[in-house]
């Protein structure tokens, strides 16, 4: 949720990041103008309910003679004080309807749309094979390690079984990030895949893209498309202990998305699924902490990718693409040799205070001031890795190299074709 303060002071920064995301400026005006009426309608109430007590005091006081006209400008007085709540919390609701209408203020990013991100810098060699290579399908079928026919016989498109080797190989990246973000010091998490509206809303995840989350009508709950809303929502409405330095939690969990409006795109494989396993990371800090951080996240996703002996590139994503409640994100792309392209395995975010606006967590200042958290998050390890893993580290043979980093979790050098 944008800061109103942020809005007064400088209107001209967040119609700035309105123009850079591709979204419209118009919203910030409206925004000013509602809150403008906003504040003199809690000023009329005020004053209204002022007058009230004013006059309750009056009464109690007043002769017997006087108190019939006081009692008679009394319920007069009490209709005013409803009507001018009335309008108070209209207009209250009015600023709050524009404020989830505008997302967070761009910092740093670049203009533009998907194609306008500026490259960071590219890492590792990318592998030439003196072969025909097989995409991560064809390897993960003669591997047994990938069963998309059986996946969509009991699931339908786009849901899969990983199988033997496969199984072992998510779970083994999986810990493996798992045991690397302990390290560096994250509380690691198994949280909710289910959550309330509004804690998904809180996230930012019902706003345009809102047709890619999966929701139970029923129960009126969304299945999550990444641990970051279960873990943003774990301090919702509290005050927060930073005093000792950023929280930081790794969720562990399986993700759902609805793949809204992707038919016919990366539909082959486990590269675009409907359910995948994460691990992400994520952190409360103080705003001023927040810049520091999104570099931490950043070089631990670097260090996976080359646990992994991927070439990768890192990526700083246009203000177009980012998501609503994104201020600024890196993505890491590793090569994938059959598609002769980058496709994203990492994300991270700085989410700046917009988040914990909505869900209202605060920490005390060194004044003992509650000011509104910052929050952050960033991938680890993801199913669509293996895509990655498959296809640089294949053979001639059709066998593919198990990263060394994964092999005491795998049990093998080389997966070989059966």
């Amino acid at each position: 949720m944008i800061d109103l303060k942020l809005l007064r002071e400088n209107p001209d920064v967040v119609r700035a990041s309105q123009v850079t995301r591709g979204e419209d400026p118009s919203l910030v005006d409206q925004l000013l103008a509602a809150d403008e009426k906003r504040r003199l309608a809690i000023q009329k109430a005020d004053e209204v309910r002022s007058q009230q007590k004013s006059l309750g005091k009056q009464i109690g006081q007043a002769s017997p003679e006087e108190r019939p006209a006081l009692l008679e400008g009394a319920e007069e007085l009490k209709a005013k004080v409803k009507e001018a709540e009335e309008v108070r919390s209209a207009a209250e609701a009015t600023v709050e309807e524009l404020q989830y209408k505008i997302d967070n203020v761009v910092e740093g990013a670049p203009a533009g749309g998907e194609d306008d991100f500026v490259l960071v810098e590219e890492i590792g060699e990318i592998p030439h094979f003196d072969f025909e290579p097989k995409d991560h399908l064809e390897l993960g079928e003669s591997l047994g390690l990938i069963d998309v026919k059986r996946g969509a016989k009991v699931s339908g498109a786009r849901f899969y079984y990983l199988t033997g080797d496969g199984a072992f190989l998510q779970l083994g990246m999986l810990m493996l990030a798992a045991q690397k973000a302990r390290e560096a010091g994250f509380q690691l998490m198994i949280p909710p895949v289910l959550v309330r509206p509004e804690i998904m809303s809180g996230t930012g995840f019902l706003g345009q893209h809102s047709d890619e989350v999966y929701y139970l009508p029923a129960d009126d709950h969304y299945l999550v498309g990444t641990s970051e809303v279960a873990l943003a929502g774990y301090h919702k409405d509290e005050i927060i202990d930073l005093s000792n330095g950023p929280l930081q939690y790794a969720g562990w969990s399986s993700c759902f998305r609805r793949e809204a409006g992707s038919h016919g795109r990366d539909t082959r494989g486990i590269l675009r699924v409907h359910q995948f396993d994460k691990l992400e990371m994520f952190v409360y800090c103080k705003p001023e902490d927040a810049e520091d951080m999104h570099r931490k996240l950043l070089d631990m996703e670097k260090e996976m990718l080359a646990a992994m002996e991927l070439p990768y590139r890192t990526i700083d994503i246009a203000g177009g693409d980012l998501g609503s409640s994104a201020a600024r994100k890196f993505d890491n792309e590793a090569w994938v040799p059959t598609q002769g392209r980058y496709r994203e395995l990492t994300s991270t975010s700085n989410c700046t205070t917009f988040q914990a606006r909505r869900l209202s967590i605060r920490y005390r200042d060194e004044n003992g001031k509650t000011q509104v958290a910052a929050t952050l998050n960033g991938t680890l390890a993801t199913t669509r890795w293996i895509v990655a893993i498959l296809e640089n580290h294949q053979q001639a043979d059709g066998s593919v190299i198990v990263p060394k980093a994964l092999r005491p979790f795998v049990g093998k050098d080389v997966l070989t074709p059966q």
